[in-house]
């Protein structure tokens, strides 16, 4: 990543010596670093507002109750899972997290899901069924409540910043149905030997 930043950098340098806009773009680097400052310090109060509320959530048990409730749907999606695992309860709390906005608490419990299913694996070169079901479902990253944007949108001042909360209800709906999806016909496609 840092070589692509330099290259962005590199590249637009050049560009401004080659079109004698130099002073431009250092006024626009400077600009938007100060920019960059700015929309870092406003996300500090509504993110330490949304991350309390999550975690008054987590410590009141909401979260756990969510997770009991998706516990047969997971069970459901994850059938090459032993019943015993602690992996499935895991994976519902990682999903509940990340639907909540606490994703500081679902990526360690992420991590956990996927060293318990490793544990299990057959072939440990290869992913599972499971993890590559996991990680679809993470990376589509379901949300109720998106806090990070809704924190950036109050950032840049704008009037209604909750607005958000239904579009990205939709769209992280229709993503993460469609991780699910993607990874039920991948299974039967490259069936595991």
């Amino acid at each position: 990543m840092n070589y692509i930043f330099f290259l962005l950098i590199a590249v637009s340098i050049v560009a401004g010596i080659v079109n004698n806009t130099l002073d431009k773009v250092v006024n626009a680097m400077l600009t938007s670093c100060n920019t960059a400052v700015e929309i870092a310090l406003s996300l500090i109060g509504i993110m330490a507002f949304w991350l309390g509320i999550m975690r008054i959530a987590e410590k009141a048990g909401l979260v756990q109750i969510i997770s009991k409730l998706l516990y047969p749907v997971t069970r459901f999606l994850f059938k090459d899972v032993k019943k015993d695992s602690p992996a499935i309860g895991n994976i519902a709390m990682s999903v509940t997290a990340n639907a909540l906005g606490l994703t500081n608490a679902a990526t360690p419990i992420g991590l956990k899901v996927m060293k318990e299913l490793q544990e299990d694996n057959p072939k440990k070169e290869e992913a599972t069924d499971a993890m590559c079901m996991f990680l679809g479902m993470n990376t589509a990253g379901f949300q109720i409540i998106p806090a990070t944007v809704i924190a950036i949108l109050v950032g840049f001042g704008a009037k209604n910043p909750t607005d958000i909360i239904l579009p990205t209800l939709i769209v992280t709906t229709l993503s993460f149905l469609t991780a699910i999806v993607t990874a039920l016909i991948l299974k039967k496609v490259w069936k595991n030997d």
